[in-house]
């Protein structure tokens, strides 16, 4: 790509930094900005400057935060004793969506994965288990993918607490959810044995149901199209133990 102007190749290189954009569109995003009043320009870029050297994490939850404890932490409204474990902050942003958890959360920073070189000592823990053995937690939530790396950080978790009298329960499996699609990461990973993405209209799911995973992923499709809906309220934990 030829640049007449090293102003507005410099600027493109930046954007191009960003995850998820190519140069194309990296240089649309910059033609944009140039059409923008310098007034509204300069607001854009004092954002993300004063965002990035004023921006704060909670002490408590690891969460972004303005003070030294996020919103969500310094609310008595909320179920402090309620605490939902979940790998990074677009999972609280997901969460919080939903309108439907009303406890706190603590943000592990990612999840146990030797092969990526990540162990227990880089994950936030230890700050865990402090505030359960200072705080008056009742229950812990883990909100972590069901893959082998999430499995394992719950199992190795779940054995550090066993000392505590706190319940440990699980987000529900095999339910489906109906949901927004979200910023296409060329850097992120595919699970193991999803090779792409295909777009397929319900008579070309039906004529490939030998190869679904689950016959839930036929039946889900189905009852959206009838229009089931039902209340997370619906979902009930039972503890066996």
């Amino acid at each position: 790509m030829i640049f007449s102007s090293s102003l507005l190749e410099n600027a493109v290189n930046e954007f191009a930094k960003l995850p998820g954009i190519g140069k194309k569109t990296a240089l649309r995003l910059v033609l944009h900005l140039i059409k923008q009043d310098v007034q509204d320009v300069a607001g854009f870029s004092n954002a993300i400057a004063t965002l990035r050297e004023e921006i704060k994490f909670c002490s408590r939850c690891h969460n972004i935060a303005d003070k030294d404890l996020c919103n969500i932490c310094s609310n008595t409204m909320r179920k402090q004793e309620m605490i939902c474990v979940v790998e990074n902050i677009r999972d609280v942003i997901a969460i919080e969506s939903t309108q439907q958890f009303n406890g706190v959360y603590h943000v592990l920073g990612g999840i146990i994965s030797p092969l990526d070189g990540v162990g227990p000592d880089q994950l936030q823990i230890d700050s865990l288990i402090k505030r359960i053995s200072k705080e008056n937690i009742s229950e812990i939530i883990f909100a972590l993918n069901p893959n082998i790396q999430g499995d394992t950080t719950i199992y190795y978790i779940g054995k550090k607490l066993k000392s505590y009298p706190v319940k440990i329960t699980t987000i529900a499996r095999g339910i489906a959810f109906g949901g927004e699609l979200g910023g296409f990461d060329l850097e992120r990973p595919l699970d193991v044995g999803i090779v792409r993405t295909v777009w397929m209209t319900l008579d070309e799911l039906k004529a490939t149901r030998p190869r679904h995973r689950s016959p839930l992923i036929l039946q889900c499709c189905e009852d959206y199209l009838a229009g089931c809906r039902y209340p997370l309220e619906l979902i009930r934990h039972y503890d066996v133990s």
